[in-house]
Order: C-alpha cells, then sequence, then structure tokens
C-alpha cells in the first residue's frame, strides 16, 4: 500500500519541480496556505493525516500536470503504488432507479471497474461520459472521478441526478436554501435551475481523465 512518507514526499517533490514551496503549492489550488504544512501532516493525537483525493485533484487542475505524472514521483519515494478499484458507470446506467443509495453512492456490485491511486477515500466512484452534450469540457469517452462526500461551491464542476433519474454534469452556478442553478458547458444546451427538492445528489468533479 501507499506510505504516508510517501505521499507526501511526492508532494514535496512536485512542488520543487514547479518552483515553489509546499504552502505556495497550496495556495496556487485555491488551498489553505497551511494545508500542505509540516505540522499538518499528523494529527493531535500522533495519528498520520493524509492530503486528500480533492487536494491532489485541486493541485494537479491548477499546475496542468497529469495524474501519470504525479503518480510516478510517488513511484520514485517508494517502491510500489497502491490502487484500488473504483465503480464504473455510464451515464446510462446513472439514471437507472435503484443504482444509489440515499448518498449518492452506487449500490448493487452490477458495474465495470477502474483503477485509481488509493487514497484512502471511500466514497468516490468513476463516470463514463457519453454523446456529446457536455463539450467542450468532457467527451464522449472521458473518465471523471467524483465525490458525492466533497464539499461543493460556486464555480465547482458536478454530476447531479435528480429524482426522476435524469443524470447531468455541469457547473454550479448558484445554490440556495430552495434551488440549485447550473450552467451548461456546451452552449447548444440550455442552463438548468433545479429545486432544490428534485435532486437526489450532487457529486463534486475531483479529476477526468483528458
Amino acid at each position: 500500500m501507499l506510505s504516508h512518507d510517501q505521499i507526501w514526499s511526492a508532494l514535496d517533490a512536485f512542488a520543487a519541480q514547479r518552483g515553489l514551496s509546499p504552502s505556495g503549492l497550496a495556495r496556487k489550488a485555491g488551498l489553505d496556505p497551511t494545508a500542505f504544512n509540516r505540522s499538518k501532516r499528523t494529527a493531535a493525537d500522533g495519528r498520520p493525516r493524509w492530503p486528500s483525493t480533492e487536494s491532489i485533484a485541486k493541485v494537479l487542475d491548477a499546475t496542468g500536470a497529469s495524474l501519470d505524472e504525479f503518480m510516478a514521483l510517488v513511484s520514485r519515494h517508494g517502491r510500489y503504488t497502491s490502487t484500488r478499484n473504483l465503480p464504473l458507470i455510464g451515464f446510462a446506467q446513472a439514471g437507472k432507479g435503484g443504482f444509489f443509495d440515499d448518498g449518492g453512492f452506487p449500490v448493487g456490485g452490477s458495474w465495470d471497474e477502474v483503477a485509481f491511486p488509493d487514497m484512502g477515500e471511500d466514497k468516490v466512484f468513476a463516470l463514463e461520459i457519453s454523446g456529446d452534450s457536455m463539450l467542450p469540457i468532457y467527451r464522449d469517452g472521458d473518465v471523471i472521478i467524483v465525490s458525492p462526500t466533497a464539499s461543493v461551491r460556486r464555480g465547482d464542476r458536478v454530476v447531479v441526478r435528480t429524482a426522476q433519474g435524469e443524470v447531468m454534469a455541469k457547473e454550479l452556478k448558484r445554490r440556495t436554501a430552495r434551488t440549485v442553478e447550473l450552467r451548461s458547458f456546451n452552449p447548444e444546451h440550455e442552463d438548468r435551475v433545479l429545486a432544490e427538492s428534485d435532486i437526489a445528489w450532487i457529486a463534486r468533479v475531483i479529476w477526468a481523465s483528458q
């Protein structure tokens, strides 16, 4: 499995390659500047604290680096890397009733799988894009990793499933106590405004295979 030192050493090396300190890398990724500080790598009770999948995804997005680049650094700081198989679901499957629990995580086991670095987070899964309705951001066949438990804020790319079973990938434009406003990636498709009561779950996109 991946070691605590292995992951943090890879992040330090990743920052150094770009002429940044760990604090500078965190700031560039839109995180708290202290998120990657050495003092944050161990909890108050002495247990090791790991960087989250979401924070790694933000670093890659902010720097334009690929997951393969980061994992190559992880490999250099350890003998091997650990991956785990995530549920891989097509958008058509995602619209089927009874396929997700109340928290937005797949249930039942009738899916394909895709290998992904094991960052110690259980509540993530993969969706395979189909069609061209999400161009130019996502293309047919792209795979996105989503987290139903990650915090969501304005400007985030999200996957939304309605109570009626419609599944869509959009940008969160605005969210109030009553409504959720979503911006379409493709200008040929209208933006959407959904009642909060009509939404089964919202999952944040934390990584994409482009």
